[in-house]
């Protein structure tokens, strides 16, 4: 008898990362990575006077659980949340892919809206399940409401959204958010990705947080990587009732969070400060590149997030490749649904100045 191959696995996931700064650097102009919406000031200091205090710990065996993390995510929600509300992973995306696993199975459909994250309906596949896309609508990228409500089903476990999202830089006004849950059945979840937040300023913005107080089928989604400038440590976490989340947390593997990660997030929680500095930064070069996008006559989407979405007159993977030999990486989005724009992290002045610059010479 044959192996027995699952057949929704015998092919090769789409989602294709972008490149990483080793793969282009060895020349001698200077790399500005623009591609990735990582933190341009770097990392948490708390986060890295934490590592370095338990460097020499390795050779012990890290938790076997996370209850330590997830009481500090309770400290750090005010005590709204409770540590049994929470559920920690290595990054964000594999919370995702845990909910994916703990909610859909063969025959079941999710809903997401393109322009949108890929592991959304790439990951379904992995189990046998299914991703309607239910695009977003118009220049200004509003979440269909209607559309999503209207093909739901009794097969339909999950719901995707992101506010704000990657990678328009939009935001899904609370109106909206409050019309979808109102509509949605009781057999079905919302999944509420939330990971730039810390970045949105907008009056009618609104995060997970209420609806799960209210205990409402929503999980929120979160991610150390953007604000805290932890990428390189891979954890994210996600909240829900105690009922989803306690369930969720059976499917977590023993030792799962490494010890340099998990005491480098319990204090970058309490760096209040290198967030407040991050935002800043971030919504001072933002409006600069406006100012700088406004006078090219370049056409862009303003933003929630650290990163924004622009469309250039070249084809992007193009426009690509001309901006890396001008020393600058920038991230084409057809992948995310978005196939002739191009998204850019929002840098230090001297990455944006050296943006606008290698932008020029293409104009």
């Amino acid at each position: 008898m044959p192996i027995k191959f699952k057949p929704y696995l015998q092919q090769e996931s789409t989602y294709k990362g972008g490149k990483s700064l080793s793969e282009v650097e060895g020349t001698n102009k200077k790399i500005y990575k623009l591609s990735s919406n990582e933190n341009q000031l770097g990392s948490s200091p708390k986060a890295l006077e934490a590592i370095k205090n338990n460097i020499d710990s390795l050779w012990k065996y890290p938790d076997n659980s996370d209850n330590r993390l997830r009481d500090a995510l309770e400290k750090y929600y005010n005590g709204l949340l409770k540590a049994n509300q929470f559920l920690t992973t290595n990054s964000g995306v594999a919370n995702i892919e845990l909910i994916i696993r703990g909610f859909m199975e063969e025959g079941d459909e999710c809903i997401f809206s393109n322009p949108a994250f890929g592991p959304y309906h790439e990951f379904p596949v992995k189990v046998g399940a299914k991703s309607i896309d239910v695009p977003l609508v118009g220049d200004d990228f509003l979440l269909d409401v209607g559309g999503i409500l209207d093909v739901i089903n009794d097969n339909t476990r999950l719901i995707f959204i992101t506010s704000p999202n990657n990678p328009t830089g939009t935001h899904i006004p609370k109106r909206q958010i409050d019309e979808l849950i109102e509509g949605m059945p009781d057999h079905v979840i919302l999944v509420f990705d939330e990971v730039y937040f810390q970045f949105a300023d907008a009056s009618d913005f609104v995060r997970a947080l209420p609806y799960v107080l209210e205990g409402k089928n929503v999980i929120g989604i979160n991610s150390l990587s953007k604000a805290y400038g932890l990428a390189g440590l891979r954890i994210g976490y996600s909240y829900s009732t105690p009922e989803i989340s306690t369930y969720l947390r059976q499917l977590r593997i023993p030792f799962m969070i490494n010890s340099l990660t998990l005491e480098g997030s319990m204090a970058a929680l309490e760096d209040d400060d290198f967030i407040k500095e991050t935002v800043d930064f971030v919504h001072r070069e933002k409006q600069f590149l406006y100012d700088q996008f406004d006078a090219l006559g370049i056409k862009y989407w303003k933003t929630q997030a650290n990163f924004i979405l622009t469309q250039p007159d070249l084809d992007p993977v193009k426009f690509a490749d001309e901006m890396e030999k001008e020393g600058v990486m920038v991230r084409p989005v057809a992948g995310f649904g978005a196939p002739k724009c191009v998204r850019i992290t929002i840098g230090t002045r001297e990455g944006n100045e050296a943006l606008i610059e290698g932008w020029k010479k293409l104009l």
